[in-house]
């Protein structure tokens, strides 16, 4: 059963309504449960109480994270621009076809994860992966990619805590605590008018949730350039 660790984002609502999925279950607590994770392996990442529930796989594209587990399961990792690269790969090595449905969302983490190919991550396994997945949908990758990097990039009814909680992680770096997020935009001087509203609310975060520092990444896809915020 697919699950979601938390509340979906614009550009995830873009995508499932575009094609036609449901919106998955919200888990936040694992204890006692069976669970796959998907595009994260750390436990800081994770839903609460990890540590409680069964973990079956990790099929991830991040760096070798400290979830650790009682006997061995399957462990799945590849250095490509996306994890839904290798899970699509999975899908013609295990012979199961893929529905419209499936490459739609796929075709969607893989844009989205390498913005649109221009990410320094992304890789050839990624660029075909996305070949193969437009013939599914058909689709142009280009022009659909475009649409909904628009919808990630629309902030006009976010709050301050929307746009510092979009593409957030917590991160242990040797016992320093820090909350890491990103927003993506098509041009970042949308974001100039809240910057003093973003930094007070990237504060707030960091108090209550007890880090030594907040770290925001200003993304603008188009110039391929970033502008850092930190608190701390």
């Amino acid at each position: 059963m697919p699950a979601a660790a938390g509340v979906i984002n614009s550009e995830t609502k873009f995508v499932l309504e575009h094609f036609g999925v449901p919106v998955p279950e919200t888990i936040t607590d694992g204890k006692g449960k069976k669970i796959i994770l998907v595009d994260h392996n750390e436990v800081a990442q994770a839903v609460d109480n990890i540590k409680e529930a069964t973990l079956m796989e990790v099929v991830d594209h991040h760096k070798i994270g400290d979830i650790q587990t009682g006997s061995p399961i399957f462990f799945h990792n590849e250095p490509v621009g996306s994890t839904a690269t290798i899970i699509s790969a999975m899908y013609d090595q295990c012979n199961v076809p893929i529905t419209k449905e499936m490459a739609g969302v796929m075709i969607s983490a893989i844009l989205s994860d390498t913005v649109l190919f221009k990410s320094p991550t992304c890789t050839e396994k990624d660029k075909a992966e996305v070949e193969k997945l437009a013939k599914i949908i058909g689709e142009d990758y280009e022009q659909y990619g475009i649409a909904m990097l628009t919808a990630k990039s629309d902030i006009s009814s976010k709050t301050a805590m929307d746009i510092v909680k979009g593409d957030y992680k917590h991160f242990d770096f040797a016992g320093t605590k820090a909350g890491v997020g990103q927003i993506e935009v098509m041009d970042l001087s949308v974001l100039e008018p809240r910057r003093k509203e973003i930094l007070e609310t990237m504060e707030t975060v960091r108090k209550d949730e007890g880090l030594s520092f907040v770290l925001i990444m200003l993304t603008d896809v188009m110039k391929e350039a970033s502008d850092l915020l930190f608190v701390g």
